[in-house]
């Protein structure tokens, strides 16, 4: 399985490519799409929505993951960045991929074990997690971050989705020997 990771940003949108082979994880590639400061919101959006288009359109992902955005002080900065991320959730749907929401924390407890990791431990565990990575810069990183955080977290739920359907089988047989 092919899983994009994306850490929305207005002036910069990180996106992390890994494909998934049972618990093996493999880099395929990760980069940044970026917006000019000086141009207007829409201009700026229509930039990350093509970016991200072409992203996709070249390493055909089956599946997104997105970090969700904190709120900070100042409600401008805010809005614009609930922009941008409605941008990249929008693309990924567009195109039929499911697309899972994590939170920072959860991102880091993931990857690293501590939610409250600060981001030099979080590099540091994409490049042990994926060998040989050489990340391009700290969006790209904290996108390679997300996609490993899902592709733990989609592991476990088939998982335990196995173990549910075992459990289920298992008591069929049982319940048609009652009747």
């Amino acid at each position: 399985m092919r899983i994009i990771g994306l850490d929305p940003g207005l002036r910069t949108t990180g996106w992390g490519i890994i494909d998934v082979d049972g618990p093996r994880l493999h880099h395929v590639a990760h980069g940044s799409v970026s917006s000019a400061d000086d141009e207007s919101l829409a201009c700026r959006l229509v930039s990350l929505h093509n970016g991200l288009e072409q992203v996709i359109a070249q390493w055909a992902p089956g599946e997104a993951a997105v970090e969700e955005t904190f709120v900070n002080r100042n409600p401008t900065s805010t809005l614009k960045l609930g922009t941008a991320r409605g941008v990249v959730l929008l693309v990924p749907a567009l195109r039929g991929l499911p697309v899972a929401e994590y939170g920072a924390n959860h991102i880091k407890k993931s990857v690293v074990g501590v939610g409250h990791a600060d981001k030099t431990q979080v590099q540091m565990m994409v490049r042990v997690l994926l060998p040989g990575v050489t990340i391009a810069n700290a969006d790209a990183g904290d996108a390679l971050a997300v996609a490993i955080c899902h592709a733990h977290h989609r592991q476990t739920g088939a998982a335990v989705a196995r173990q549910a359907a075992a459990r289920t089988s298992a008591r069929a047989p049982a319940r048609a020997a009652d009747r």
